[in-house]
């Protein structure tokens, strides 16, 4: 009886967290659009920040209680998840086209994340320095894109702020902060009851959980045919979840993980490495690719829960 509480927990956390995370998000971007605010700097704090607070709430709730791998489980999992099931699903619905800059700037400082942070777990820890080395690596990237200035591409129009925004600004980061936490109480009591590993319910369940905003939005796009639903956008969430989540979580305690950690560092390398492959050949991310990369995802949780 205690687990299908769980469980019920668990769902409508994911739901409160994805309803919330896409309310913070548009009224975020209303609200800095309002107060002038460059839709560069909108695009990689305040949207990105919107979409990645998800895994930003799970992340740094388990970090402060030294969970480590469902902290960097969560993460770990979301990026893959993102590349595979979102990034591959919506190929499936419709090639996505690429460029130049999306592949040899982010995909490839993307790529660099992906081998450094196999380098830094490879003890099996995440110290707080590496965590500093992290989070500078991308205010050094956002300073790059500023002073050069170039932008993550987005389709998604801006709206005028509405009177309500603020408040609903406020209520999204509860609603997303709030189910976190239940959100990771109920999944790690699933994972007890079961016998499943911290690490396999965080690199599963709570990544795709913490996922819901990007997949939602781009599955409806996709629906609407709506394809701006852009490569960038996705490399770009992935970038700040590495660098930023994770390093603020690393900077506010050493994070231990088990060997699980390293084996899901390289399989997240390797599909990197796959999708700025995919996205250089011919300048798009095509349907037979796309379902190449829900296979990688689909064999990836297979191999956790086996």
């Amino acid at each position: 009886m205690i687990i299908i509480k769980d469980i019920a927990i668990l769902l409508v956390s994911i739901i409160v967290i994805g309803k919330g995370a896409v309310w913070l998000v548009d009224a975020a971007a209303r609200v800095a659009k309002h107060f002038g605010i460059s839709e560069l700097v909108i695009g990689l704090t305040v949207v990105a920040f919107g979409t990645s607070a998800p895994e930003f709430g799970v992340t740094i709730l388990a970090a402060i209680r030294g969970m480590g791998d469902i902290s960097v489980g969560n993460i770990v999992g979301s990026n893959i998840f993102n590349l595979g099931f979102i990034l591959g699903g919506t190929a499936i619905i419709h090639s996505l086209k690429t460029s130049r800059t999306v592949v040899f700037r982010d995909g490839i400082f993307l790529l660099f994340g992906g081998i450094l942070l196999s380098v830094f777990l490879w003890d099996l820890t995440l110290s707080k320095i590496e965590g500093i080395i992290l989070f500078t690596l991308l205010v050094l990237y956002l300073l790059y894109l500023y002073v050069n200035k170039e932008t993550i591409e987005t389709d998604e129009p801006t709206d005028a702020m509405y009177k309500s925004d603020p408040i609903l600004l406020f209520v999204g980061i509860g609603m997303v902060l709030v189910g976190s936490h239940f959100l990771v109480e109920s999944a790690v009591n699933i994972a007890r009851f079961i016998g499943v590993s911290d690490w396999v319910i965080g690199a599963t369940i709570i990544a795709a959980g913490t996922s819901a905003p990007e997949f939602a939005t781009s599955l409806t796009a996709a629906i609407k045919s709506r394809y701006g639903m852009s490569v960038g956008n996705l490399i770009g969430s992935d970038i700040f979840n590495l660098f930023g989540v994770l390093g603020i979580a690393g900077i506010m305690r050493n994070l231990s993980v088990g060997i699980d950690a390293q084996i899901n560092l390289i399989i997240l390398t390797f599909m990197i490495a796959v999708v700025i492959i995919f996205m250089r050949t011919g300048w798009v991310v095509s349907r037979k690719e796309g379902i190449i990369l829900v296979m990688i995802g689909l064999l990836r949780w297979i191999y956790s829960f086996s």
